[in-house]
């Protein structure tokens, strides 16, 4: 049996869409912005998770949002409340739905492994349209770790029925990859803007450039 689960931020849903869709009102800072906003959200996640403490990833988008905020003061701040709405609809990549559907019409089961919370993850897929292409949406918060922890692929591989080996991971985040192959999936790297490599010892089981081309990977 073969299972496909993909991360959400990033991989299937474009991160910096929150903020693209009022870059006009965020100012020359947007990208710079974006970006903060994206670094310090996954900091959090990490520095929390080593200090063995756990807060959900709503909290943490919202602070990583406020510290973005405060280190580029041109930015409207009134935008917020906007930015913070947005992200619960992010534009997903258009790849995403043919993707996932090409897999389901093999009979491939599907699922989503995300730092993200419960309410983020079925709001963001529900805006995308993609809830009848997945058969699971797994979220680290009931386990209250964040990934690359080791228990959160094994969260993952235990519901769904799968030996690690079973289970072809996609993500856009190379720490990601990481941490599912240092687990023991088949881990994919959706390398969209030709990144340079990283931890060469756990190397991913392939690099695409998009989604649509994890259709033809088996």
């Amino acid at each position: 049996m073969t299972v496909f689960v993909f991360d959400a931020y990033g991989t299937l849903f474009d991160v910096h869409s929150a903020i693209g869709r009022f870059r006009t009102e965020a100012g020359p800072d947007a990208d710079r912005i974006s970006d903060l906003w994206r670094t310090k959200q996954l900091e959090y996640s990490w520095t929390l998770t080593l200090a063995g403490k756990y807060e959900d990833f709503w909290t943490l988008t919202e602070r990583a949002l406020d510290y973005a905020l405060a280190r580029f003061p041109s930015v409207n701040k009134s935008l917020k409340p906007r930015y913070l709405d947005a992200y619960l609809t992010l534009d997903a990549y258009p790849d995403a739905r043919a993707t996932l559907q090409a897999l389901k019409a093999r009979g491939l089961a599907t699922a989503i492994l995300s730092n993200g919370s419960p309410n983020m993850l079925q709001a963001a897929v529900n805006a995308a349209g993609l809830d009848k292409e997945l058969d699971a949406i797994l979220s680290v918060d009931s386990l209250r770790m964040f990934k690359p922890r080791p228990e959160v692929y094994q969260f993952t591989a235990d519901t769904m029925k799968a030996a690690p080996g079973e289970v072809i991971f996609a993500s856009s985040n190379r720490w990601d990859v990481m941490g599912a192959r240092a687990f023991g999936f088949r881990p994919v790297w959706v390398n969209r803007t030709n990144m340079p490599d990283e931890y060469a010892n756990l190397p991913p089981m392939t690099v695409v450039s998009d989604l649509q081309s994890l259709v033809n990977i088996i």
